[in-house]
């Protein structure tokens, strides 16, 4: 449960994106943060996975406009060369993608039965960990300002925004090998988040 004692979702719905968010303000800020980590995982990139992830998220008309327009996006071999994907979206040889997300925080900007307008704070990582890698991990910060609309018992997105930042100061940690990044993203798993 969540801090409030609220159950945040009930089970996993399409490709492994919770759903079943209470109709409250939290389980909207609880759906945002889940739909920032979906949409921003390898998923995306992958032709099978990417049409779930979208219908799992977005109202069924924005699914289906998202899912049309990304599929010219991530099928574009001049696109997926210049992040060091294979045409077909694949890793190169060796290498292990890694595309994911992590909200640090969620802020309702506004709330009713059935609109809710929720920022999303969080950083990504994208990029390759391989000894041969063109394109290491690098780490981003952003903010999503989702717009959700409540229908089918659930939260869904209608539009969203992306800004960049609040980016913090770099700390002075050593970076990790490629060999403790690629352990990294095989040994640990991601949560669902709840507010």
């Amino acid at each position: 449960t969540t801090p409030t004692g609220t159950k945040p979702t009930q089970t996993p719905s399409q490709s492994g994106v919770p759903a079943g968010y209470p109709h409250t303000k939290e389980g909207a800020q609880s759906a945002a943060a889940n739909y920032t980590v979906a949409l921003g995982s390898d998923g995306m990139f992958d032709k099978d996975r990417r049409p779930e992830i979208l219908t799992a998220v977005y109202t069924s008309q924005v699914a289906a406009q998202r899912t049309a327009r990304l599929d010219k996006v991530y099928s574009d071999k001049d696109f997926l060369a210049r992040i060091g994907l294979a045409p077909d979206g694949s890793a190169p040889d060796g290498l292990t993608f890694i595309s994911r997300s992590s909200p640090l925080g969620t802020k309702a900007e506004s709330y009713s039965d059935t609109k809710a307008s929720v920022a999303v704070w969080y950083s990504t990582l994208f990029g390759f960990a391989g000894e041969s890698t063109q394109h290491p991990v690098t780490e981003s910060w952003y903010t999503t300002t989702f717009e959700l609309t409540w229908t089918g018992q659930d939260w869904k997105v209608d539009d969203d925004k992306q800004e960049e930042g609040p980016t913090p100061v770099n700390g002075d940690q050593r970076v990790s090998s490629s060999e403790d990044m690629q352990k990294a993203v095989e040994q640990f798993g991601g949560f669902t988040y709840a507010r």
